[in-house]
């Protein structure tokens, strides 16, 4: 069953790099009727694609760690461990976005990608999206920084067996929602990944 809801008002509230907007709405209810009208701010990303790098002959992934300031206060510290990630540009597909943060981030070349899912981020409050992906590469070589200096990006990048990831992310080393969602899905699909 598909629900309603209807806006009363949209506004919004900043913009600059990010945009902010806010919504008076309301909704249907389970109970029959409508909610009475209601107000949420909602942070406008809009779609972001990240990428597993995976090497299916060695069984490696390759991993990046960089700066975060969502993490500042993180008892860890604001370094992450992360795949490729980058924000759509318009005129660009989803895959071209993977193949090239794969390339800007990592210096690593895709031979193949493989659709893993696409979910939203945070939706109680903002409009972000992941559409997430495993990359087939050949670790051989891989590592050092890169990054674009115009970005601001300072990447570290290196080469971690698949069970070693694995456990970062049963310890909590690892983070980044979109990482750990790649990474449980490549444990799940290792053995049909390294089939083909």
């Amino acid at each position: 069953m598909k629900y309603q809801w209807k806006l009363d008002r949209h506004l919004t509230l900043f913009e600059k790099y990010f945009k902010l907007d806010e919504y008076s709405i309301s909704h249907e209810l389970f109970n029959g009727g409508f909610s009475p009208i209601f107000t949420r701010e909602i942070f406008e990303r809009g779609v972001v694609v990240a990428v597993l790098p995976y090497d299916p002959l060695l069984q490696k992934v390759v991993l990046i760690e960089q700066f975060r300031a969502g993490a500042i206060e993180d008892a860890d510290g604001p370094w992450l461990i992360e795949c490729v990630a980058g924000v759509i540009e318009p005129g660009e597909t989803e895959a071209e976005v993977a193949v090239r943060e794969s390339e800007e981030e990592a210096g690593c070349p895709i031979s193949r990608l493989e659709p893993i899912t696409r979910y939203y981020v945070s939706p109680g409050g903002t409009t972000e999206h992941c559409s997430l992906f495993c990359g087939i590469v050949d670790s051989k070589g891989m590592g050092g920084i890169h990054g674009l200096p115009e970005e601001n990006e300072d990447i570290r990048v290196f080469v971690a067996d698949t069970t070693e990831a694995y456990r970062w992310v049963a310890e909590g080393k690892i983070k980044s929602s979109a990482t750990v969602i790649a990474l449980l899905w490549l444990q799940l699909n290792e053995t049909r990944l390294r089939s083909l």
